[in-house]
């Protein structure tokens, strides 16, 4: 890779085999310019404090040249096909000397381009070059960060997705896919239908043999095809009976079932030999949506009623390919209970979705906002052309041939803030259906509608920013009712670790102490969000003015809690409601860089305060406390009915003493449920904070377990004051007699054990009986050493948990075992009113 300013030959000169790309920088197959430059060291350290503000833009007001060689034998008697699966914003591209096509042709960060190389190339090295010019998304149908995190200062320019050299015999394969239709919700039969398209890339008419299996039925048929036609060919049940299955493995989302994958694999040959194959991996499911009676999106998986639970997904902001940190970032997920990502653009590459696909994952795809991608709805960047409209169609095109065979793909929004206008709505479904899309389209992430799909059943209406705990069960706004596309309290404080990592001695100390400070980390330009000041204010209020920073981390750590604990849980608890609550998105599951908000886990894969309470919420089987009705609930996000549990309820003052308890036997909840257990009564003269403890145990085993700290007057909220970012407090909570706990010393016993290159850490907590008070927000962490770095990832049964005195429990980790590591692993305890202390992990080397 290299920029223009130094590669000035033309393309025929680059592409010829005797140039000599001479200190050239050498990048992987997928990589943006900037990520180039990253990987060759002419960048480091540009995610700490803000040395991103002073790269030099202008190394990308100017194209930038790629070039790789690669060897073909048989070139006379094999087709030859360059595919581009995606550049930004556009490029030319030349193959030994000749231009194949030009940035006219190759335009749109999605749309799959297939050139015939047939012609250029030759046995031995070949030369591909590629010319990509500079990006910009208010003006290219590309990629934009918005309010997310800075602009990348190449606006992503580059090789993003794959470039294939893609060899074929006489006649090849193209527009391979299967559809599946399962009965429901008998779930007992499903019919294949396998679709797919030959081309003959002769001049002479060709006999092909198209054969192939799925599912243990074999397929065959033979096809005339003329010089150059292309003919498209189904396999169904009236000409293949076999392909009516009984009994078919059902794919479900995770947490509900198992995640089976069939294969199709069809082979063409022409005179014995072969010409092309396709292997396509699918699952069988159902999946339908409809509105509900107050015309909200309600999505139906095998017949069941789900309720989404999920995240908005952030790339990195390079766009770097890194498949392990991938697949980390998707056990997050399962380990914080979600079940659905939310793809507002930037849509990945297809190991994304075939790693959905094996963990069970949904997807709700579609385009972004607030850039050329939406000025076809008044709003964005520059307006259309008929060149706009060609290359968006094209990337519809596209990106329903990558999505529908993935069963974790359940929807595609052709809009984000807004609707498209009608002529380009129609546009997308036509591309859609045209390439035989299966899965619901809707009209836009917010409240919106276009013709010919009609409204989309979705609200996008906040909050972005800071909102206490009892915000998500009221009745108005963002609250816990309907399709809530994305949402969140917005500031989302990482541990103190993570906020020296990115942030300036200057920067840290006006965290703490300059609430009106605009953070650099927080979202940079948006004056509304990149200050911290209404989620500073309201913890000054609610849990004391900060000390120094390690105290404002700490407070942070439990209003994040709080907070994420309750917006799970409100719409938990209004799943069967009669104005249900049908989706959530917490906006956002991860960062694109290390921030200050927006996250359940950082970039530095770091779970926080807002992670573990996320994850309390989001348990198979769950007990919760609604705040507002004083009700207990029991909530099953499994497909089992569950009986024989036994509810314990207490409610406690600051000094631990039971001021209510109560106990429910043989309790039960049907499958896919929530269901009030019962109300309890207001607490008599509780102190100015009190709590509420519940456990749900089933054969003596607790099987969920939480604690709430509450005030003893709520926060008032002015909901006709209500914005689409926020809603106004009037009156704030006092939980500032938190600060008067008294130290505990918890014990701690630690054990570990190694499973293949993971070591599994568990840790037995305990708060003795003659302990004085209330163990509070015990946190675990796995450190270098006692005082070294965090090791991350780490996957926790459960975190930030609260003991009673007598009171004890067992928590598990699992986290990668470094290579070459020199220091002992620790188990460091901490807590809100916890005296740290490190424990020997004691890991089995």
């Amino acid at each position: 890779m290299q920029w223009t300013a130094k590669a000035q030959q033309s393309g025929k000169v680059i592409s010829s085999q005797n140039f000599t790309a001479k200190g050239w920088y050498p990048v992987k197959p997928r990589s943006t310019v900037f990520a180039g430059l990253i990987q060759n060291g002419r960048f480091s350290g540009v995610f700490t404090g803000d040395k991103l503000r002073r790269v030099n833009f202008e190394h990308f007001d100017i194209p930038w040249w790629y070039r790789t060689t690669f060897r073909l034998s048989d070139a006379d008697k094999l087709h030859t096909f360059i595919v581009i699966k995606g550049i930004i914003p556009g490029a030319d591209v030349w193959l030994n000397g000749v231009r194949l096509a030009s940035r006219d042709e190759i335009a749109g960060a999605y749309a799959v381009h297939s050139l015939d190389a047939g012609k250029y190339v030759h046995n031995g090295t070949n030369v591909l070059a590629i010319k990509v010019y500079p990006a910009n998304p208010n003006r290219d149908l590309s990629l934009s960060w918005i309010d997310w995190n800075p602009a990348p200062p190449d606006h992503n320019m580059g090789i993003w997705r794959d470039v294939d050299i893609v060899r074929s015999g006489p006649v090849s394969l193209h527009d391979v896919y299967v559809t599946a239709d399962l009965s429901v919700p008998a779930l007992d039969r499903a019919t294949l239908t396998i679709h797919a398209k030959l081309r003959n890339d002769t001049d002479v008419a060709q006999t092909a043999v198209l054969g192939g299996n799925v599912a243990g039925v074999q397929l065959g048929r033979s096809i005339r095809l003329d010089p150059h036609q292309t003919r498209a060919v189904t396999f169904d049940r009236k000409a293949d009976p076999a392909l009516a299955i009984d009994h078919p493995r059902v794919w479900w989302p995770a947490g509900m079932g198992g995640q089976p994958l069939y294969h199709l694999r069809l082979a063409v040959k022409t005179q014995d030999d072969l010409s092309d194959r396709a292997n396509v991996a699918f699952g069988i499911r159902s999946v339908t949506s409809h509105l509900t009676r107050q015309g909200y999106r309600q999505f139906v998986i095998n017949g069941m009623p789900l309720l989404i639970r999920g995240g908005g997904w952030a790339p990195d902001m390079f766009l770097r390919d890194d498949p392990r940190r991938l697949a980390q970032a998707f056990r997050y997920m399962l380990n914080l209970g979600l079940n659905t990502i939310r793809l507002e653009g930037k849509l990945e590459r297809q190991d994304f979705f075939e790693r959905a696909d094996r963990d069970g994952i949904l997807v709700l795809a579609g385009w972004e906002c607030c850039s050329k991608w939406e000025a076809g709805s008044g709003t964005g960047g520059e307006p259309w052309d008929a060149r706009d409209h060609g290359i968006a169609e094209a990337s519809m095109s596209s990106e329903a041939r990558l999505l529908r065979d993935h069963p974790s793909v359940i929807a595609f929004l052709i809009g984000s803030d807004n609707a498209p206008p009608p002529e380009v709505a129609a546009s997308y479904v036509d591309a859609l259906e045209s390439a035989g899309w299966p899965d619901p389209i809707i009209a836009a992430a917010s409240d919106a509608t276009t013709k010919p799909i009609g409204p989309s059943g979705m609200k996008m209406s906040g909050p972005y920013a800071w909102v206490p705990p009892d915000y998500w069960y009221g009745h108005k706004a963002g609250a816990a009712f309907g399709f809530n596309s994305e949402a969140s309290a917005g500031i989302d404080i990482p541990n103190l670790e993570s906020v020296k990592s990115m942030l300036t001695a200057s920067a840290r100390t006006a965290l703490w102490q300059d609430y009106g400070a605009h953070q650099f980390h927080s979202t940079p330009g948006w004056s509304r969000l990149s200050t911290l000041g209404r989620f500073d204010t309201a913890l000054a209020h609610r849990y004391g003015k900060p000390e120094n920073l390690a105290d404002y981390v700490a407070k942070a750590q439990l209003a994040n809690y709080a907070n994420a604990r309750a917006q799970f849980e409100a719409y938990d608890a209004r799943m069967d409601a009669p104005d249900p609550a049908t989706g959530i998105i917490y906006w956002m599951l991860n960062s694109a860089w290390p921030s200050l908000h927006w996250h359940l886990f950082t970039y530095g894969l770091e779970p926080a305060g807002a992670y573990y309470g996320a994850q309390k919420a989001n348990e198979p089987l769950h007990i919760q406390y609604d705040p507002v009705d004083r009700a207990v609930l029991l909530v099953n996000h499994t497909r089992h009915n569950v009986a024989d549990l036994t509810a314990r309820i207490r409610i406690r003052g600051l000094d631990g003493r039971v001021l209510y308890e109560h106990a429910v036997t043989r309790a039960s909840i049907e499958a896919n449920h929530a269901a009030t257990l019962l109300t309890i009564p207001a607490p008599k003269n509780p102190s100015s904070t009190w709590f509420v403890e519940l456990t749900l145990a089933r054969d003596g085993h607790d099987v969920s377990r939480n604690v709430y700290w509450l005030p003893d007057r709520p926060d008032e909220l002015e909901w006709d004051k209500s914005d689409g970012y926020t809603t106004p407090v009037s009156r704030y909570a006092d939980l500032s007699a938190l600060q008067s706990l008294p130290s505990v010393a918890v014990r701690a016993k630690v054990s570990t054990h190694r499973d293949g290159d993971t070591a599994v850490t568990t840790v037995a907590l305990s708060n003795p009986g003659n302990s004085a008070a209330m163990a509070l927000f015990i946190h675990l962490s796995i450190r270098h050493g006692a005082d070294g770095k965090a090791i991350l990832p780490v996957y926790w049964s459960s975190n930030d948990v609260t003991l009673w005195p007598g009171e004890s429990m067992q928590l598990t980790a699992r986290y990668p075992v470094a290579t070459g590591q020199q220091t002992r692993p620790m188990v460091r305890v901490s807590g809100w009113n916890v005296a740290t202390r490190s424990l020997d992990a004691n890991v089995e080397h």
